[in-house]
Formats: structure tokens, C-alpha cells, sequence
């Protein structure tokens, strides 16, 4: 069984975890850059790396794209590049063509001329975050350094029937209230006008040493 073959246009940080890990999956990887240097720096970690302008017709016809299994077209500060190196895969037949973008308009732009996948890394790590810490029992994980963490306290005595306004909690305490659980549900940046309850869990982020004085 032939290995899969796929080529990686742009090798900056991103395209370069990509085609360094087909390459570690057993595929034979084409990364390509106008870059000499991201060039020489890949080079050790994949089949093969050129310096080439990817966004040139010419040379996608070149390379022999017809025979890969899939683009990666991991650039998104040249729009134009990005389409025509799109348009040319799809046109001599790479069977999946994926395209890094950096905002909605040009994912919707990309779609429409034949990209079979658009994503936007940063975006979609935000997304995954963002649920991570829906889910995540926050004192369980979260230390952003030695001195400041996010951590999970009952409402104070003290505070029930309160809101966070009339608190001023983060002037008073030195704390910022992220996110209040309640009823199996995660609020995130809760309105500050609602009163707290006593089974409410208060998600706060804060130096260590007040967030000990809390509760």
C-alpha cells in the first residue's frame, strides 16, 4: 500500500505542525514556502521542501498536484494566493483541498470556488476552550501561574441576595467574577444585576492569596 502523499503550502507555525505530523503519520510530505528560511528549517522533518510562490499557476501545474491526496494551503495573509492555489488544485484534481483563513468572509469566498474545508485555527481553538471550561470543574485544573488561578467557590454567606454590582466584588476583593454554575448551567460574564443564591457557584480568577479570602 503506497503512502498518502500530500502537499503543505506556507510553512509558517501552523503549516508546519501540520505537514511535520503527516510526516510523522508515514506520509510523504511536499512542504512549500517562498521563505528560504522556513524552507532549510523544515527541511530534516519532511520528504521534500522547496521555495516556491504557491500562488503561481505555473508552478502548482509544476509540482504534479494531480497525483497528491490532499493540499493543505496553510497561509492566510494572501487572499489572492490562497484562491488561486485553490482554484488550480481543484481544477487538475487534488481530491481534498484544505485552506487556512483568517475571518468569515474569506472562508465563505473559499468555499465558493471549490475548497472542500476551510478552517481558522485560532478560532477553532478559542471554540474548544471555551467548551473545555464549560465542562471543566475549574478548581480542578486551572493554575494561570504560581500566584493567580481561576478557582470555584460557594457564594458567601454574607453575599446571598446580592448582586455583583452592589458587591463591587472585584474593588473590594481584588477577585473578578468569570462565571457563576448554577442549575447544571455555566454562566459566563454574568449580568451583574442578578441576585446571588446560596446554591450558586462562583467561578473566580484572581491572585491566590485573595481568592484564600473568599468564603
Amino acid at each position: 500500500m503506497m503512502n498518502k502523499q500530500f502537499a503543505v503550502f506556507g510553512v509558517g507555525k501552523f503549516g508546519e505542525s501540520v505537514a511535520v505530523e503527516l510526516q510523522r503519520l508515514g506520509c510523504e510530505v511536499i512542504a512549500v514556502d517562498k521563505d528560504m528560511e522556513r524552507v532549510e528549517h523544515i527541511a530534516d522533518s519532511v520528504s521534500y521542501a522547496m521555495q516556491a510562490d504557491f500562488g503561481d499557476p505555473d508552478f502548482i501545474h509544476s509540482l504534479g498536484t494531480r497525483n497528491l491526496d490532499g493540499v493543505v494551503i496553510a497561509e492566510s495573509v494572501n487572499l489572492e494566493a490562497s484562491i488561486m492555489a485553490t482554484v488550480i488544485c481543484k481544477e487538475i484534481g487534488v481530491p481534498y483541498v484544505v485552506v487556512k483563513t483568517k475571518n468569515e468572509r474569506h472562508a465563505e469566498i473559499l468555499k465558493k470556488i471549490g475548497a472542500d474545508a476551510v478552517i481558522s485555527p485560532e478560532k477553532e481553538i478559542g471554540i474548544k476552550l471555551a467548551r473545555n471550561l464549560m465542562k471543566a470543574s475549574f478548581a480542578d485544573w486551572i493554575a494561570l501561574s504560581p500566584d493567580y488561578s481561576i478557582a470555584e467557590s460557594e457564594v458567601p454567606k454574607a453575599w446571598i441576595g446580592k448582586s455583583l454590582k452592589e458587591l463591587d466584588i472585584r474593588k473590594k476583593y481584588g477577585v473578578i467574577v468569570v462565571g457563576i454554575k448554577w442549575n447544571s448551567q455555566v454562566e459566563v460574564n454574568p449580568d451583574p444585576d442578578e441576585k446571588l443564591k446560596k446554591d450558586m457557584i462562583l467561578i473566580l480568577v484572581g491572585a491566590n492569596s485573595d481568592l484564600r479570602k473568599i468564603g
